[in-house]
């Protein structure tokens, strides 16, 4: 076979490079992205694509906080179920969370037996944080070294009794440690204390619940994060930031030279307080979603760089944890299912803002890679992974939860009506197809 025949080219009018959109032919070997050249250049390949008039090729997304559930939860999702539903939305690396699976990823053996289930069920790459607990800093290292990227711990309590959290002297002690060798510190950031104090949620009523997640509680604990990261010189990430009060500290201990990334989700930007029905427990998740006027801060956020990134905090669970039939929201499990939608859920909104597809694909692939130093995953760009998504970004559907590939048919966004559709996803140049699963399970540094 001649050298300059590809196995695949994909050519179009609209295809998203680093330098922003262009007309491109790119050309895949291996698995890889070996050529980007100008339209008409006539690269060839054992399969061509030409894109469609409304469609863009755009990177794989890349999702740093999803909840698999499996094993041990394996009703609430599974990773058949996530793989097919984050290709489905252009998703093609997701980074699970040590926990909601029993066990949960804080000793190598637990990660071990978490990979061994997960291996041949993936249909996109599939990465994992490990878990601080009390009690397990000697854990950290080990964990590391076998590949996790990064560490995940909860400043009050992590909804499952197997996973607990650590007091801000715990985390200060274990982001020593991680500094020792580099790795990061992701941070659930809401004050136990605060919530103690603050009123009870029970009831229907959405306005008691987020009474009873005060955005004082979410402020006081990223105020503890950011010091202690401050000491120690640790890399920090804030998980879920849904108060934008704490956009001003912030901004001033990034400015300081703090090591600190912070993520927000779908849910926050998209959704508001103020619309939520009573009972609709769909619409639980902790961190809460907030009023409009907290919603609008957090995009601003976003645009001057204060928030890095964009993931979808997947958090599902079976219809009976929702409590459906009483609505309360003390008792509901919280957490919002979105993997499917993230994508099409932030281009409607960024487009009524002004903000561009290349921006929102920057928040949702790049800047997420980054953060979990994924070197050839983000990007369209030559050495990358030939992970991409042919998307028609004016092209619109109205969500239906019994077509979405998440294993609970429950979601706040049902029947809501959105713009791009993800129409193929390919992972290293092979179109994914729902059938056979070809992700890896990937590791710091490399697979």
């Amino acid at each position: 076979m001649p050298e300059q025949t590809f196995d695949l080219v994909i050519r179009g009018q609209r295809i998203l490079t680093t330098a922003g959109l262009a007309p491109r032919e790119v050309g895949v070997r291996g698995g890889v992205i070996v050529a980007m050249e100008p339209l008409g250049n006539g690269l060839q390949g054992t399969e061509i694509i030409e894109l469609a008039d409304d469609e863009t090729l755009i990177p794989g997304l890349v999702d740093t906080h999803v909840h698999i559930n499996e094993p041990g939860r394996t009703e609430w999702e599974g990773f058949a179920s996530a793989t097919r539903a984050a290709a489905a939305g252009g998703v093609t690396t997701v980074i699970d969370m040590p926990l909601n699976s029993i066990p949960p990823t804080t000793t190598v053996e637990n990660l071990k037996l978490k990979r061994s289930v997960a291996q041949d069920q993936a249909f996109i790459d599939v990465g994992f944080w490990g878990g601080a607990i009390p009690g397990n800093t000697a854990d950290l290292r080990p964990l590391h070294d076998e590949g996790v990227f990064g560490f995940k711990c909860f400043l009050l309590h992590s909804g499952v009794d197997e996973f607990p959290h650590l007091d801000a002297e715990e985390m200060e002690k274990d982001m020593a440690e991680l500094r020792s060798f580099d790795s990061l510190m992701i941070v659930h950031a809401e004050d136990s204390r605060a919530i103690d104090h603050a009123p009870h949620p029970g009831g229907d009523h959405y306005s008691t619940f987020l009474a009873s997640r005060p955005r004082g509680a979410e402020n006081k604990a990223i105020a503890e994060v950011i010091e202690r990261a401050r000491w120690t010189g640790a890399r920090a990430h804030i998980l879920h930031l849904s108060s934008s009060d704490a956009l001003p500290m912030i901004a001033t201990a990034k400015r300081d030279g703090v090591r600190l990334t912070v993520e927000t989700c779908p849910h926050y930007l998209t959704l508001m307080a103020e619309e939520i029905p009573n009972g609709a427990t769909a619409y639980k998740c902790c961190p809460p979603i907030r009023e409009a006027s907290n919603r609008e801060l957090l995009w601003k956020g976003l645009q001057d760089g204060t928030i890095d990134c964009i993931v979808s905090d997947h958090s599902p669970s079976t219809l009976d944890l929702k409590d459906l039939e009483n609505g309360d929201f003390a008792v509901a499990w919280g957490g919002v299912s979105s993997l499917q939608l993230g994508l099409s859920l932030i281009w409607t909104e960024a487009r009524h803002r002004g903000i561009t597809l290349e921006q929102v694909v920057s928040w949702m692939a790049q800047k997420p890679a980054e953060l979990a130093r994924l070197h050839t995953k983000g990007q369209l760009a030559l050495g990358y992974d030939a992970d991409f998504s042919i998307f028609a970004p004016d092209e619109a559907f109205v969500v239906d939860v019994k077509k979405l590939k998440h294993k609970n048919p429950i979601t706040p966004y049902d029947g809501k009506a959105l713009s791009g559709v993800v129409r193929k996803t390919f992972l290293r140049g092979s179109v994914v197809d729902g059938q056979t699963p070809g992700g890896k399970l990937i590791r710091r540094g490399g697979v």
